[in-house]
């Protein structure tokens, strides 16, 4: 018998709250049954049947192959706007997208597609994310725009180290508090490019721009 289902029978025996020498036996202390969180539950039922990172290729993680992307969401004030980040692993090539009508999973998956669909074929291999609900559609553009969608574990976002350390450094632009529905998309190009024109100690002084235009020419 599970701790759930012993703790449920105590408080249904005594209609939600509980005698006063039971309370002093419980650990919380509490009266009454605090009701359980959705939390990961509800985010895997609307995300569906997800790709968890442990199934993403050996190649992703070997930053030697241009190609795999890490994305997530930068929030604004009150968590009402939003803005797409998406970062190349090997080259730290930075592309940025706004999102204007909302951070909802309609928004974010036209956001992605428009960023990741004319990207060269052999650099449009996969895309790590958070498991957030704007997420919902990942399979649409899974399909539509030809690039493999992995999820992070739970709670992991240091398994998108490059996007992470990204966003860090863009609310030097965008602070917390920011009401990003004021950016306009020219202002992100010019961040983007900014970013992008940065030489890097990892990159050997070259900026993510150099880089990332090398694979480019690659592809041929």
């Amino acid at each position: 018998m599970s701790h759930e289902t012993i703790y449920t029978s105590l408080y249904l025996q005594a209609k939600g709250g509980l005698k006063k020498e039971l309370i002093s036996a419980l650990r919380s202390g509490r009266l009454r049954r605090r009701p359980r969180k959705r939390g990961e539950s509800a985010r895997r039922s609307i995300l569906g049947d997800i790709v968890p990172i442990s199934d993403r290729p050996p190649q992703a993680a070997d930053r030697a192959f241009p190609g795999h992307w890490e994305g997530d969401l930068i929030m604004g004030a009150f968590n009402r706007s939003a803005i797409v980040t998406v970062v190349e692993r090997r080259s730290r090539f930075l592309l940025l997208g706004d999102l204007p009508e909302g951070h909802d999973a309609q928004s974010v998956y036209e956001c992605l597609f428009e960023l990741t669909a004319d990207l060269p074929d052999l650099l449009r291999k996969s895309l790590t994310w958070d498991r957030g609900v704007e997420m919902a559609k990942w399979n649409d553009l899974q399909q539509d725009a030809d690039i493999d969608v992995f999820f992070c574990d739970p709670h992991s976002p240091w398994q998108r180290p490059s996007n992470e350390h990204m966003n860090g450094l863009l609310r030097q632009y965008f602070p917390k508090g920011t009401d990003l529905n004021l950016i306009t998309y020219d202002h992100l190009k010019f961040v983007a490019a900014e970013m992008n024109g940065r030489s890097r100690k990892v990159l050997g002084w070259k900026t993510p721009a150099e880089v990332y235009a090398e694979a480019v020419a690659m592809t041929g």
